[in-house]
């Protein structure tokens, strides 16, 4: 090791510490004070920042009419507030319990036993017998023989709910006015995120008058949730394990 890394290891080092002496010095002065909630910001003004973007409905002219209760592009005299166009918002209830059990056991064997004798070939039977060093048997002259035996058994035990609600939105509409939704929520906890993803297509008269559907009236439905962070990382294998797995046909 030359001097400049011994040096960058150095200077590395005291930050390190520094930065962790910083850290611990906070932590004691707020012993036995509540944790303090951080201050209301601009949301626009922090690191990383970035203006969403939805698919919305086509702009439509608004235009009054003299002497008349309705107005042009409205859904209705009272107010539908159920998703029917591109960028509305409605509730997916996702209520899943799946229970199966499957026990297959299969078992076959066989047994085969073929023998021909070989008294006669053309007078040639006794020169068998020369030019063979143990001898030939012409009663025995070819025998066969195989036994085979497969016994496969497996068994499937699986039980799963999931229940919770997440808000979707309406990214398309077919031809056929069926709606195409799509929804993804993601909670921190500490170092893990928890990641729930609803997609499908759902019909306007399944959703409620609430502006909910359950998940099981939506069609080609994708439902996904899990993890990542600190918790996932150590419950996976690591990446050479996995590429072990693959590769190795044993």
């Amino acid at each position: 090791m030359t001097a400049s890394h011994a040096l960058r290891l150095a200077g590395l080092a005291c930050a390190a510490l520094t930065l962790a002496g910083c850290g611990a010095a906070d932590r004691l002065s707020n012993i036995g004070k509540p944790p303090s909630l951080s201050a209301i910001e601009n949301p626009t003004t922090q690191a990383g920042y970035k203006p969403v973007q939805m698919p919305m409905p086509e702009a439509v002219p608004v235009s009054y009419q003299p002497n008349s209760l309705w107005r042009s592009g409205a859904r209705g005299f009272f107010k539908d507030p159920r998703a029917r166009q591109v960028g509305d918002l409605l509730t997916v209830r996702v209520d899943i319990t799946d229970k199966a059990e499957f026990e297959n056991k299969t078992k076959r064997e066989r047994t085969s036993t073929e023998s021909a004798s070989l008294n006669h070939v053309l007078g040639f039977e006794g020169y068998l017998k020369k030019v063979l060093p143990g001898g030939v048997d012409p009663e025995n002259a070819v025998r066969t023989g195989s036994v085979t035996s497969t016994e496969g058994e497996g068994t499937v035990d699986r039980k799963e709910t999931l229940t919770t609600n997440v808000a979707a939105v309406v990214t398309q509409i077919l031809p056929n006015g069926a709606l195409v939704i799509e929804g993804k929520q993601e909670i921190r906890v500490n170092f893990e995120i928890r990641e729930l993803i609803v997609a499908g297509i759902v019909r306007t008269e399944d959703i409620d008058s609430d502006n909910t559907i359950a998940s099981e009236k939506i069609a080609q439905a994708r439902i996904a949730y899990g993890g990542r962070g600190q918790l996932t990382d150590v419950q996976q294998p690591r990446y050479g394990q996995q590429v072990m797995d693959v590769l190795l046909p044993f």
